[in-house]
C-alpha cells in the first residue's frame, strides 16, 4: 500500500543542507499497521508528509497504491489524498460550524464515497450517536478525537496516517481511543501508519520502526 524506496530529504539552512532522511526504505502492506518512533526532530513528521504527498523527496521514490507520488502533479496528488488517505492529527481539526454527524461525513463527501450505513455504524462504534447534533465545542477531548478518527475512516481509506493521535489525551482515555482506532481500522481494511513517542501506543501495532539520524531501524 505504501512504499519508500531509498528516499532522501534535506532542508536548506544557513549552515548548508540539513539531511533529515537518508536512504529510507519502508513497506506497509494493505491491512498492516506500523508505529514510527523517534526523538523530536528525527524526521518523523517529514516522513509522514512524504507519505501523504504533501512534500516530495529530493531523491528516491514514494509509492502509494503503486503510484509514484513524484510523477503526479499537485492536483493529482490532492485527488489521491482525498480518495485513498485518511489523516488524524494530535490537534483535532474539526469544523466548529458543523455538528458531529456532518463533521463525520465531511471527508467521505469530499471523496465522493459517503455511505449512510457505514457513517451510522461509525457513530455507534464511536459512542457518538446520541451526540450527533452537538458541535465540537460541546464535546470532551476524547470525544473530539474519536470524531476525528471517524471522519478519517468514513471514506474507508486505503491508508490511514495518524500523527500522535492520542498525544493530547490522558492515559486512560488514550488507551480507549487507541483500542477503538485499531478496531475500526481492522473493520475498514485500511493500512495504518502511526507517528508516536509512546511505546504504549506502539505496542499493539504489527510493526515498530525507529527513526534516528535519518535512518530507520
Amino acid at each position: 500500500m505504501l512504499e519508500f524506496r531509498q528516499v532522501h530529504k534535506a532542508y536548506a539552512t544557513p549552515q548548508g543542507p540539513l539531511s533529515v532522511l537518508a536512504g529510507i526504505d519502508l513497506k506497509l502492506a494493505p491491512g498492516e499497521s506500523l508505529a514510527l518512533m523517534g526523538e523530536s526532530g528525527s524526521g518523523k513528521s517529514t516522513l509522514l508528509h512524504l507519505a501523504a504527498g504533501l512534500d516530495l523527496p529530493d531523491s528516491g521514490e514514494v509509492q502509494l497504491g503503486g503510484q509514484a507520488l513524484s510523477r503526479l502533479d499537485e492536483p493529482s496528488r490532492a485527488k489521491l489524498r482525498r480518495e485513498a488517505l485518511g489523516l488524524v492529527f494530535q490537534q483535532f481539526h474539526l469544523v466548529p460550524s458543523l455538528n458531529v454527524a456532518d463533521n463525520l461525513r465531511l471527508q467521505a463527501r469530499l471523496a465522493g464515497r459517503e455511505r449512510a450505513d457505514w457513517s451510522a455504524h461509525l457513530l455507534e462504534r464511536l459512542g457518538l450517536t446520541d451526540l450527533a447534533r452537538r458541535y465540537p465545542e460541546q464535546l470532551s477531548g476524547g470525544q473530539q478525537q474519536r470524531l476525528a478518527i471517524g471522519r478519517a475512516l468514513a471514506p474507508r481509506p486505503a491508508l490511514l496516517l495518524a500523527d500522535e493521535p492520542t498525544g493530547n489525551l490522558d492515559e486512560t482515555t488514550s488507551d480507549s481511543v487507541l483500542a477503538l482506532l485499531l478496531d475500526l481500522v481492522n473493520e475498514s481494511g485500511s493500512a495504518l501508519l502511526v507517528v508516536t513517542h509512546s511505546p504504549r501506543v506502539a505496542a499493539p501495532l504489527d510493526q515498530r520502526r525507529y527513526l534516528t539520524h535519518g535512518h530507520l531501524r
